[in-house]
């Protein structure tokens, strides 16, 4: 990847990651203006300012370090150690009611939420990508020797049911295949699958990738992969393929004579079949025609690994899906809501640790502007971002927005209000258990980082020309 384009990205997540939080930030600033409050500081970013300005009395600032914002507030009680010492001392201050603590509190909330239904309106006009994934439940592959495989699914079983739970789809969240697996609790799950037109109910147990002590553990998986069109991206010159004909785009139906349901199964039945001619049922727009070839082992790398020379479409078939904006809400919402009961569930395997932090939301963004469907992608996970960015504040938590609503009522129970140096020292040491939790999730979030990820070179492969033949 050039430089350039690598910026250019990069300048892209910082807008679009940044928006997220001036907006935000922006609730909380209106509504402080409309209910009279004292504002010292509206800051866009952490750290030592690169600009500031003040205006009417306010002081606009564009912090050094690129996450986050907040609005000052010294009636709502400063918290210094992230916004650093107030111009104006609370005490100095005309008290205020608790009702407005509230609505300044819960300003913030509302106008990521508005902002998550403006996005899902524009992801329900421009589409958003959908992939195979999303759409089946029939299985792929089956890994070999893996829990799947030993309990006795099969590629082209259609998923019924995982842990007594209906599912509608493989992956992602909420009733997927891969959300149930994760979610099980049993030492076997009972996965029900359709195979010729009978319902069967299988018992794998589940495995994990063995990880590092100073890593995220893994989570259940039974190594299956979905159903996904198997679609030729490269063909590799000089390579068998290469001179059966196959072209990028063609689509192989089958494998002598067996259905193809995933990519991966022919590699696997290559390496099995490796000294045979195969005959691959081709697709090429309207037509069907098969081609026979047989697999060649490559000069580089010299692993004596016999192959066809394929690169292939790692997203298979995706068609763009319309979905309404209170659904997009909604869906959002109930994957905010499966997360926190995961997190709570007695023998749930999701912990903290999973969760992922500023670098981890960064990352993704990064990933999907990299994309073919970039900006799709990008403003339809902003709609989960802004719906997790206003539920998250809503907690009662001291230093969350949910944290200054609680103190509120509290204040309005009392009829008095509480010790501004009380909430002033509360809100400092959840400032700082809030800082070390970001802290711990960067930690785990930077080792998965593209260049954490993939520290072996992707190895070229090659194929010896091939000699003309004499006519």
């Amino acid at each position: 990847m050039s430089i350039l384009k690598f910026v250019f990205i990069l300048l892209e997540v910082l807008l679009l990651f940044n928006l997220l939080i001036f907006v935000h930030e922006l609730g909380h600033f209106l509504a402080a203006r409309w209910r009279g409050l004292k504002v010292d500081r509206f800051a866009i970013w952490f750290g030592k300012p690169l600009w500031k300005k003040n205006i009417n009395g306010v002081e606009y600032v564009l912090g050094c370090i690129p996450a986050g914002g907040y609005v000052s507030l010294p009636q709502m009680a400063t918290m210094e150690t992230i916004e650093g010492k107030a111009d104006t001392a609370a005490e100095a201050l005309p008290p205020v009611s608790a009702l407005d603590k509230i609505i300044v509190a819960f300003a913030g909330p509302l106008f990521s939420f508005l902002l998550a239904l403006a996005f899902a309106v524009v992801v329900m006009v421009v589409g958003r990508p959908v992939s195979e994934s999303e759409t089946t439940t029939i299985v792929g592959y089956v890994e070999k020797d893996g829990p799947a495989e030993k309990a006795g699914l099969r590629p082209g079983d259609r998923i019924l049911a995982v842990d007594g739970q209906p599912v509608s789809k493989f992956g992602g969240m909420g009733d997927s295949v891969t959300w149930r697996v994760v979610r099980s609790e049993g030492e076997r799950i009972a996965v029900k699958v359709e195979r010729d037109g009978q319902v069967l109910e299988f018992y794998p147990e589940p495995a994990r990738e063995p990880t590092k002590i100073w890593q995220r553990q893994s989570l259940r998986q039974i190594r299956i992969l979905p159903a996904m069109s198997s679609i030729v991206a490269v063909v590799i010159s000089n390579s068998p393929a290469a001179v059966a004909g196959l072209r990028p785009g063609d689509r192989i139906l089958s494998v002598n004579g067996q259905p193809l349901f995933h990519f991966a199964a022919l590699g696997e039945y290559v390496e099995q079949h490796s000294a045979e001619p195969l005959t691959l049922m081709v697709q090429r727009g309207d037509r069907q025609f098969p081609i026979t070839l047989k697999p060649e082992k490559p000069i580089s790398p010299p692993d004596e690994k016999p192959r066809l020379g394929i690169i292939w479409n790692a997203n298979g078939d995706t068609r763009l899906a319309y979905p309404g904006a209170l659904e997009q809400v909604r869906a959002s919402v109930r994957v905010m809501v499966d997360t926190f009961e995961a997190l709570f569930a007695s023998k749930s395997e999701i912990k903290p640790q999973h969760l992922g932090g500023a670098v981890k939301i960064m990352d993704v963004y990064y990933r999907l502007f990299d994309s073919e469907q970039g900006w799709r992608l990008a403003i339809w996970f902003s709609v989960l971002m802004n719906v997790n960015l206003a539920l998250l504040n809503l907690l009662p938590i001291p230093v969350l927005d949910g944290g200054h609503i609680l103190l509120a009522i509290i204040e309005g129970i009392r009829r008095r209000p509480i010790s501004v140096r009380l909430i002033n020292a509360i809100q400092t040491t959840c400032a700082v258990l809030l800082i070390g939790f970001m802290v711990y999730l960067a930690f785990y979030d930077v080792q998965e980082l593209p260049w954490k990820r993939s520290k072996e070179k992707p190895v070229e492969i090659k194929f010896a020309p091939k000699t003309p033949t004499a006519p």
